[in-house]
């Protein structure tokens, strides 16, 4: 058992946790900060600060391409991190795990790679193995993507449906903020519908999709999905096969780890027959003049020497979230949330945006008469870290005629002094503008 594994009880001694992130003993213009805005990322633990520290004073090398120590160290760091990564997500074998930039490169990497290898099979084909392959289609070739999905999550379907001349179509969100499903449901029957993205939380709302139940009902359609796990991840237990997800993806820096480092996974099969999206070092199998053979999985996706460091403080940062349990982190940052909506809900004039049944801790609020932009200032200088804006989600915020709202979300560090200064905090500043 670890240290870390001794000293954590996250009901009964939440102080020990919070030791552990020393940036929230910060002081922001004589305030001592509160910070809400783990949405957008989280803080990191000293485990995760530690075990980077050390890798770049005594392991410091580049990965597979050395015979010394520096360089075998590091690589056995680096596979401790993958198989990490795996054993968190149920992933079926190490070579579905393929380590990004973040969950924007994930997203790039399978709208490039997977519309390419649909557009090369517009008819029926085989794989030289001789088993029908998974991305074969007879015509137009469709994206579904969801009303409510970050622009990491839109744009780069948009872009190579430019490219290659594919459609696209989305799927409208109630006023509560969840998915109307019998419209996805009927949108997945069109035969033209090939591939749908969709997130298992979004960002802007906390709402938490019923991703098995649309996988499910996807693969009946024969229709290939791809979940943005950058909120998932960190707020419930994923298992990518119970879900029976074809990618999940999502970003380091979301998860208590490094920025810098994100995660795709994608089924083996589907893998396999999806060209590389960069080119470069450690891609390679064999390299001609006039042609090039590619590695094998996970590494013909990893070009170029990868950001080492932050993918160990991944590992790192898995270690310690399963130290606690993502189903207590959960149980406990829903606890936090509704006591938000408990000392926010008399505020005259504050409206939630995103009122689904199932949500994660994300609190989207906005006043009529007060700009986001303006909240988030004043409250800053009390010391109280929120975010404002459109949240890189301009339809959703078109769907509800609002260019902005106020987001406060919550980590498992957070406790309840930080939603007693909110809230408190929130009516001062409400205060001063009327």
């Amino acid at each position: 058992m670890t240290e870390i594994q001794k000293k954590i009880d996250l009901f009964k001694d939440h102080q020990k946790i919070r030791v552990d992130f020393p940036i929230l003993d910060s002081i922001i213009d004589d305030n001592k900060l509160t910070y809400l805005d783990n949405a957008a990322t989280t803080h990191k633990p000293l485990s995760v600060i530690e075990a980077v520290a050390k890798f770049q004073k005594e392991a410091n090398g580049t990965v597979r391409r050395g015979v010394y120590d520096l360089s075998v160290k590091s690589t056995q760091e680096f596979d401790r991190a993958r198989a990490k990564v795996k054993d968190l997500i149920n992933a079926a074998s190490i070579e579905e795990i393929i380590f990004t930039r973040g969950t924007t490169e994930s997203i790039n990497l399978v709208a490039f790679s997977l519309t390419e290898a649909l557009k090369g099979n517009l008819s029926p084909v085989s794989t030289s193995g001789g088993r029908k392959s998974k991305l074969q289609t007879n015509g137009e070739v469709e994206i579904a993507i969801t009303s409510m999905e970050h622009h990491a999550n839109i744009v780069p379907w948009q872009i190579n449906s430019q490219r290659l001349g594919l459609k696209t179509s989305f799927i409208p969100v109630t006023d509560k903020g969840e998915l109307e499903l019998e419209a996805l449901y009927n949108t997945l029957k069109k035969d033209s519908v090939r591939i749908l993205a969709i997130t298992h939380v979004s960002n802007s709302l906390g709402t938490v999709n019923p991703i098995k139940e649309i996988i499910k009902e996807a693969h009946k359609n024969n229709v290939i999905v791809i979940v943005d796990g950058a909120q998932g991840i960190s707020h419930t237990k994923v298992d990518v096969q119970e879900l029976d997800a074809d990618f999940y993806v999502f970003s380091g820096h979301k998860l208590y780890a490094p920025t810098g480092v994100g995660v795709l996974y994608g089924k083996k099969s589907l893998l396999e027959e999806m060209p590389p999206y960069h080119g470069g070092g450690e891609m390679i199998n064999i390299v001609k003049p006039e042609s090039t053979s590619y590695a094998e999985l996970p590494f013909k996706f990893e070009a170029g020497t990868p950001a080492i460091s932050s993918v160990i403080g991944l590992g790192y940062a898995i270690d310690y979230v399963n130290s606690i349990g993502l189903d207590q982190i959960g149980k406990y940052e829903d606890y936090l949330y509704k006591n938000a909506i408990e000392k926010t809900k008399e505020i005259e004039g504050f409206r939630i945006i995103g009122q689904a049944t199932n949500k994660a801790a994300i609190l989207s609020f906005v006043f009529k008469d007060i700009e986001a932009f303006d909240i988030g200032t004043m409250l800053n200088q009390y010391g109280v870290s929120i975010r404002t804006g459109h949240h890189c989600t301009q339809p959703l915020m078109n769907r509800y005629n609002i260019s902005s709202t106020a987001r406060a979300s919550f980590a498992f560090y957070n406790n309840e002094q930080d939603v007693e200064v909110f809230a408190e905090t929130l009516k001062k500043v409400v205060k001063i503008f009327r």
